[in-house]
C-alpha cells in the first residue's frame, strides 16, 4: 500500500512526531500510572490521523471500538466454538464493523464526489491506479477496518515492553535521552533527517521487539512441497513461525536472552541477516505497517526518555507479563514518570 511505504511515512513525520509529543505532556508525574490505556489512545490518534487526516476526529471512536471488539474476540475462552457459532463476541464484533463502514461511507462518497481525495492513505486508495484502475468501494470498506485497527494495536503492546524497558535500564534510557535533546522543540518540524539521528533509540526499540515480540505466532501456509531441515512439509500445509523463540536462538543472536540494544549498531552482526528478525514478519506477507510503527514507536521513545525518568512501583514483581492469542502484552503495568533535571 502506498500510503505506508517508509518514504511515505518518512514525509509526514511532521504530522505523526506531534502525538508523540502529546502522550508524553499529558503523562501525570509523580505517581503510578497504569500505561497501556493512555499509551493506547495516542497511537490510536496517531494512527488514525496518519490514515485519515481531517476526518480523523469522526471515525476515532469507531476505531476504538472496533478495537475493544477485537479485544474481546481474542479473549481465551473455555469453549472452543466454530466459526459458523455467532457467539456474542462475534456479533459484536460484526455491529462494530458495520458501525464503523457507516461513518466511513460517507466520508468516501463526498470525496470521490468532490474530486479531493486527500493525501492520507485513504487518498491513495480512492486515487484511480494507472494498472488496476478505480478501487471497488466495497474493497475499501472491507480492508479499512482492520488497518485502523493495527496502526494502534500491535504497536501499543510493543510500547509497553519498551516503556518497560526505559525503566528497568536507565542507563539506556540516559542514552536515548542524550539523542533525543537534539530533537527540533517544534515536534511538527521533525524530519526523516531527525529519525535517522536517533540510532541508539531505533536499535533499543528493535531489540525490545526481538525479545518481546507483540505478536508472537505467525501462520503461513505452504503453496507447494518444501523441505525444511529435515522435515518434509506438504503443499496446503500450514506452519507456525514463533519469533519469540526464533529470536532467541542463540546460532542468530549472541546471548540471546540479554538486552543488548548495541547489538543493532553492528550492521555486520548475524541480526541483519533476512529472517532473522522478526517483529513485523518477513517477505511478501511481511507487516505493511512496519515503518508506521517504527516511527511511531521510536518518537514515543525518545520524547518520552527525554522529559522522563520512568522507574516501576516497589514491591514484588507484578504479574502483568500475559500471554493471549494475538500477542504478548503488558496489561496492568504501571509505571511512574519523575522530569529529568
Amino acid at each position: 500500500m502506498r500510503g505506508l511505504r517508509p518514504q511515505a511515512v518518512a514525509a509526514r513525520l511532521g504530522e505523526i512526531a506531534p502525538g508523540t509529543a502529546r502522550f508524553v505532556d499529558h503523562w501525570p508525574t509523580g505517581q503510578d500510572v497504569e500505561i497501556l490505556p493512555p499509551v493506547r489512545h495516542a497511537l490510536a490518534e496517531i494512527g488514525v490521523h496518519y490514515l485519515f487526516t481531517e476526518d480523523a476526529p469522526t471515525l476515532l471512536p469507531f476505531a476504538s471500538q472496533l478495537f475493544l471488539a477485537h479485544e474481546a474476540l481474542v479473549r481465551p475462552s473455555r469453549w472452543e466454538w466454530p466459526r459458523w457459532v455467532p457467539t456474542p463476541a462475534r456479533r459484536f464484533r460484526t455491529r462494530q464493523q458495520v458501525d464503523f463502514t457507516n461513518a466511513l461511507r460517507p466520508i468516501v462518497r463526498r470525496r470521490r464526489s468532490s474530486g479531493r481525495f486527500g493525501d492520507d492513505v485513504l487518498g491513495q486508495m480512492l486515487r484511480p491506479s494507472s494498472r488496476y484502475g478505480l478501487l471497488p468501494e466495497e474493497a475499501i470498506f472491507d480492508s479499512l477496518p482492520g488497518i485502523t485497527v493495527a496502526t494502534f494495536e500491535t504497536p501499543s503492546r510493543a510500547a509497553g515492553w519498551i516503556l518497560l524497558h526505559l525503566a528497568r535500564h536507565p542507563q539506556a534510557a540516559g542514552r536515548v535521552s542524550t539523542e533525543a535533546a537534539l530533537l527540533p522543540a517544534d515536534p511538527a518540524a521533525t524530519t526523516s533527517t531527525h529519525l535517522d539521528s536517533l540510532r541508539y533509540t531505533q536499535a533499543l526499540v528493535r531489540e525490545v521487539l526481538r525479545l518481546y515480540p507483540p505478536t508472537w505466532l505467525l501462520t503461513r501456509r505452504a503453496t507447494r512441497q518444501t523441505q525444511l531441515a529435515d522435515y518434509t512439509i506438504d503443499a496446503g500445509s500450514t506452519v507456525l513461525v514463533c519469533p519469540y523463540t526464533a529470536h532467541r536462538d542463540a546460532r542468530e543472536h549472541y546471548e540471546p536472552d540479554q538486552f543488548q540494544p548495541e547489538r543493532w549498531l553492528d550492521d555486520s552482526g548475524s541480526p541483519a541477516k533476512p529472517g532473522v528478525f522478526l517483529g513485523f514478519g518477513t517477505g511478501p506477507h511481511g507487516c505493511e505497517g512496519a515503518a508506521l510503527a517504527m516511527a511511531m514507536l521510536t518518537l514515543m521513545t525518545a520524547q518520552t526518555a527525554r522529559r522522563y525518568h520512568l522507574s516501576e512501583p516497589p514491591g514484588p514483581e507484578p504479574s502483568y507479563q500475559v500471554t493471549t492469542l494475538e500477542g504478548l502484552a503488558t496489561a496492568g503495568l504501571r509505571l511512574r514518570a519523575t522530569l529529568r533535571d
